[in-house]
């Protein structure tokens, strides 16, 4: 299940915060980063990863916010499953707790 038209609308938003560049991502997708830092990454119009501190992870994780990284679940990155319209902003919110660290 996914989002039609999410990766489009992510990256429009992500894109207008000050200082954030896209390209595309290694494993496929979009990634967004400041400088040579990533604050996350989307596949398609499905699934987004967003790095964090694992303190921060944690809390995210265990308020039914995002689920741990699909692959890499011991790590600070969480997955967030685009599945329905409200998704999106949800996805956006998360986008910028991970800029606003990387910000600090």
């Amino acid at each position: 299940m996914s989002v039609r038209g999410a990766q489009v609308s992510i990256t429009k938003a992500v894109a207008s915060w000050v200082g954030v560049t896209f390209a595309p991502h290694r494993f496929g997708g979009v990634e967004y980063v400041i400088g040579k830092r990533e604050i996350g990454h989307i596949h398609g119009d499905h699934m987004v990863d967003i790095p964090f501190p694992k303190k921060v992870r944690d809390e995210i994780v265990a308020a039914g916010r995002a689920q741990p990284h699909h692959i890499l679940p011991e790590t600070g990155w969480v997955s967030f499953y685009l599945r329905q319209e409200d998704d999106v902003e949800k996805a956006i919110t998360l986008l910028h707790e991970s800029y606003m660290i990387a910000m600090k």
